[in-house]
């Protein structure tokens, strides 16, 4: 059984990142979790998370004050999951963030 986890800045100032884990057992993607983080005011926040903890591959937008709407993806295939999770965070990463920026200042 193998474990990779690592993170990868989004931002320059390093106030955005990528934080990604798989679990892999005999060369097989078997769990993954792909969460976006940003320090926003010196506190870092959840905002964006994809995984498979339901039994369903899924990705969870978080609210500043703990709450989540869950959107099931109808990909099986963990390691395309993981490619698609990776990549709609890199392309929307800013987008994801304004919008609960305005949610916090509520």
């Amino acid at each position: 059984m193998g474990n990779k986890e690592f993170t990868k800045k989004l931002s320059p100032e390093g106030d955005d990142r990528l934080r990604v884990k798989i679990d892999i057992i005999k060369g097989k993607v078997v769990d993954i979790v792909v969460q976006f983080e940003s320090r926003i005011k010196d506190k870092w926040y959840p905002i964006v998370r994809y995984d498979c903890s339901h039994g369903f591959f899924h990705r969870d937008l978080l609210t500043p004050y703990g709450e989540k709407t869950k959107q099931p993806i109808p990909i099986k295939n963990l390691k395309d999951a993981l490619t698609y999770a990776e990549q709609d965070i890199k392309d929307r990463w800013e987008w994801y963030k304004e919008k609960f920026k305005k949610r916090l200042k509520q």
